[in-house]
């Protein structure tokens, strides 16, 4: 079998509000091969946005372990090895598209002909090619949150988190970028990881999970 692209056994965590601890995750455990894609599911506030920071490496568990291909997260490989999609599309509104798309290259070094060729195949590939020079202002929801999966994929990531990637799309649009996110990450081979509330968003994955006092278990 080969090495899981990520790889949570047994998190725990909890945070202090006032005088007491409030546990989150309890014994959370989850693998996921390259080319997986696999959904979480949970109430509000039962953990999955915790469950994230700590799959991203921006936030440590209090006991359990991660591993990103088999070595633990570092603030040094998360560039190359992770790309993220959220809810809110985070893009920098003085800049148009592709240089969105180009944003996660700098974080490695400072973008070339190489780079500025892989930004225009990715928004070719999302739908985007003849929009690549518009302002986030001048996109729709659906185009902005496209423009943001080409800048997840920019690095071509082994592993990508995505946090509720449609809550601010209508549902028609919704369908559409979680369409196309499984068709990226199944053409790339790329390990996806997608906390949802839409059951049938979460029906398309390969595999269905769900965090309930703080376990992960199947849906």
């Amino acid at each position: 079998m080969s090495q899981p692209v990520l790889s949570a056994r047994s998190l725990a965590k909890t945070y202090l509000s006032g005088d007491r601890r409030i546990g989150v995750l309890s014994d959370a455990s989850l693998e996921v091969l390259a080319g997986e894609s696999v959904s979480i599911r949970g109430e509000s506030g039962s953990g999955k946005s915790t469950l994230l920071n700590l799959l991203s490496g921006l936030d440590a568990p209090d006991a359990g372990a991660i591993e990103w291909g088999g070595a633990p997260p570092s603030p040094a490989r998360r560039a190359t090895f992770l790309g993220m999609v959220f809810q809110s599309f985070y893009l920098i509104p003085e800049l148009n598209a592709a240089e969105n798309v180009l944003m996660a290259a700098r974080m490695i070094r400072a973008p070339g002909r190489t780079e500025r060729a892989r930004s225009a195949e990715l928004l070719a590939r999302v739908g985007l090619a003849e929009r690549a020079t518009h302002l986030p202002s001048q996109l729709s929801g659906g185009e902005r949150q496209r423009v943001a999966v080409a800048r997840a994929l920019m690095n071509s990531p082994q592993l990508l988190l995505a946090d509720e990637p449609t809550g601010n799309l209508d549902e028609h649009t919704g369908d559409a970028v979680i369409a196309l996110l499984l068709d990226l990450c199944r053409e790339t081979s790329t390990a996806l990881v997608l906390v949802t509330h839409n059951a049938a968003h979460a029906q398309k994955t390969n595999r269905q999970l769900f965090l309930r006092e703080g376990v992960l278990s199947h849906a």
